[in-house]
């Protein structure tokens, strides 16, 4: 019968025979302790890598980052079609969850901010620093607040997308889903097929009235210099008349007090004289004053300028209107500010970077139980269905389910007039807890934070600068971005969570060095980072 050694025997045992065999009962232990360590938890997840949808890739549509599996994820009109690993923010400068989209693209992107860094293959998504940009991954958060993307991966998405792709930055896993709902916007089949020749005609009808303003205005110039020296001419010409009166005047004295016949000649003389000279002012004064009622005062020529001004910018205007019809168009509905905004790309770039985003519509808008949280859900308009759209929906703030959300909002019918009729693909809802970010201006789309999440790297950065920009063809609704009292207290206080509110000061704010409030005017903006 085989004999059994308790434990204490079988070390004995173990050490007589020597340290070999010491050695390998110590590690037999341990991958006994490493085994049953494994078995207790559970098995890791496999570290995400790139990989390409098996079918022929469209324009990307979205890119949804997801913090908790660090992914980010492209769609296009027909699904996902780019998965790649990312890095997002460290504990502290933590990347902020939220809503955003592209608007600044540099292959060549240096900070300013941290020693020179290179971040290649920058998309910009806020003016204060934070993008998606090519950077190591070391396969955890580990980033300042930005998005880092494999290099590769970063190069290849550079040329694919464009200014206004919309990024949604989720605390969860999150994933665009077939949307359905009568809220959502219904195009008019025969509105859609005529916007582009209604905005040629309205175009050339624009450059043809601000032909006819410069026109006027030129004209005017001239026709107020003629007027100045006409004006000029009669004055002379009635200074002449006066002193020809004058002349003929003290000949007539002269005349009445001649004594002699030969002073009543001389005199008789220098009284015909006087009088066909006075004869002669006469004529030209009443040849001057003719010619001057014959012109358009001063008055008339200001007026028909102004009428023509008036015309440029009526015409102006509407073209404007009828080019953004083509665009995609965006609308922000906060629970918060119980506010409404929509924006479209004006394609209009600024002097040092970006692009003009046209901000013209801004109304109150009801929704109902309005104490009660939302969420965050973004529906978007993927691809034409027909005479309709075909929408998705994705939710990165679960308050309230999206049918629930849109049931609960009642959009002004004059907006849905103005700009549902013409939607297109790429156009866009987001409804949210949240006011706007303070990112949010006329060089941005919509810039919104969920504040329940962390988000350090955005908070200690430096506000960007916002200046006033000049009034714009497009419309003249920037007025909400430069009002310094729109970031006061939203009217419901934080919701769930109570996580920091980030357009208040925090307490970790740093300000970057050197940066000043900005001046009341359009300068070149500095750059944050």
């Amino acid at each position: 019968m085989a004999s059994h050694l308790t434990a204490p025997q079988h070390t004995a045992a173990m050490r007589r025979r020597g340290p070999h065999a010491l050695a390998a009962l110590a590690a037999a232990a341990a991958l006994a302790a490493l085994t049953g360590e494994a078995a207790a938890r559970p098995a890791k997840p496999a570290a995400p890598t790139e990989t390409a949808a098996p079918r022929d890739a469209g324009e990307p549509i979205m890119a949804i980052v997801s913090i908790k599996s660090q992914q980010v994820t492209l769609y296009d009109a027909e699904g996902w079609i780019l998965r790649a690993p990312v890095s997002t923010g460290t504990t502290g400068r933590e990347t902020p969850a939220g809503v955003f989209a592209v608007v600044e693209k540099n292959k060549e992107h240096r900070s300013n901010m941290y020693d020179d860094a290179s971040m290649p293959h920058m998309q910009r998504i806020t003016w204060n620093g934070i993008a998606l940009h090519g950077g190591p991954l070391p396969g955890y958060a580990a980033s300042h607040g930005c998005v880092r993307l494999p290099f590769s991966f970063a190069e290849k998405l550079f040329d694919k997308t464009r200014i206004g792709m919309r990024v949604i930055i989720s605390p969860i896993d999150a994933t665009p889903v077939e949307f359905s709902h009568k809220a959502l916007f219904a195009p008019n089949a025969e509105a859609v097929a005529a916007a582009p020749a209604r905005a040629e005609t309205l175009a050339r009808e624009a450059a043809e009235a601000a032909k006819a303003a410069d026109e006027a205005k030129k004209g005017a110039t001239a026709a107020l210099r003629e007027a100045a020296a006409l004006a000029a001419s009669l004055k002379k010409q009635e200074l002449l008349k006066a002193r020809a009166d004058a002349e003929l005047a003290f000949a007539d004295k002269a005349l009445a007090a001649a004594k002699t016949d030969e002073a009543k000649a001389k005199a008789e003389d220098a009284k015909q004289k006087a009088a066909a000279k006075a004869a002669d002012a006469a004529t030209q004064l009443d040849a001057a004053r003719t010619e001057a009622k014959s012109k358009p005062d001063a008055a008339a020529v200001k007026a028909a300028t102004k009428a023509a001004e008036a015309k440029k910018a009526e015409t102006a205007k509407a073209a404007g209107q009828a080019k953004l019809a083509l665009e995609p168009v965006s609308v922000y509905i906060s629970r918060s500010t119980q506010k409404l905004y929509v924006r479209r790309n004006t394609h209009k770039p600024l002097p040092d970077a970006g692009v003009m985003f046209d901000s013209s519509i801004e109304v109150p808008i009801r929704i109902r139980d309005p104490g009660k949280p939302i969420g965050t859900h973004v529906f978007t308009a993927m691809a034409s269905n027909g005479a309709d759209l075909r929408w998705s929906a994705v939710t990165i703030d679960n308050a309230d389910n999206a049918n629930n959300a849109l049931d609960r909002i009642a959009i002004p019918q004059e907006v849905l007039d103005r700009i549902a009729p013409t939607a297109v693909p790429r156009s866009s809802i987001i409804i949210s807890d949240e006011p706007l970010s303070k990112e949010t201006n006329y060089r941005t789309e919509f810039v919104a934070v969920l504040s329940n999440q962390p988000q350090g790297g955005f908070i200690t950065r430096a506000p960007t600068p916002v200046y006033v920009a000049e009034q714009s063809a497009f419309g003249e609704g920037f007025g909400f971005f430069f009002n310094p009292n729109v970031y006061s207290q939203p009217a419901n206080p934080p919701r769930r969570g109570g996580g920091q509110n980030y357009y208040q000061p925090h307490p970790g704010y740093q300000q970057q060095p050197g940066y000043q409030q900005p001046p009341p005017a359009y300068q070149p903006r500095p750059r944050g980072w």
